[in-house]
C-alpha cells in the first residue's frame, strides 16, 4: 500500500472568486474552496478589491490591504470562520 505525503505547512499560489465562494490553489495542488459569507468584510467588498490580494509570506497567508483583512491558509483548511 502506497502512501500520499500530504504538505503540512500548506502555501497558496493563487486566489480567486465567484459570486459566492473564494478559492484558494495551492503550491500542492490542491484547491480549498469556502463560503464567501464566511467573512463579512470579503463577502461586501467590490470585485476590484477581492482581485487586489496579496499572498503573505512564502504563500502561508492572504492579505487584502483595501478592506484591511488578512486569512490563513492553514485556518482555511482548519474551516476557521
Amino acid at each position: 500500500m502506497s502512501t500520499l505525503a500530504i504538505e503540512t505547512h500548506p502555501l497558496a499560489q493563487s486566489v480567486e472568486f465567484t459570486d459566492d465562494d473564494l478559492i484558494v490553489s495551492l503550491i500542492d495542488g490542491r484547491k480549498v474552496t469556502v463560503p464567501l459569507v464566511w467573512f463579512p468584510r470579503l463577502a461586501e467588498a467590490t470585485k476590484t478589491q477581492l482581485e487586489n490580494y496579496e499572498l503573505l509570506g512564502d504563500g502561508e497567508g492572504i492579505h487584502w490591504p483595501e478592506i484591511d483583512e488578512d486569512l490563513s491558509v492553514a485556518g482555511l483548511l482548519r474551516g476557521d470562520h
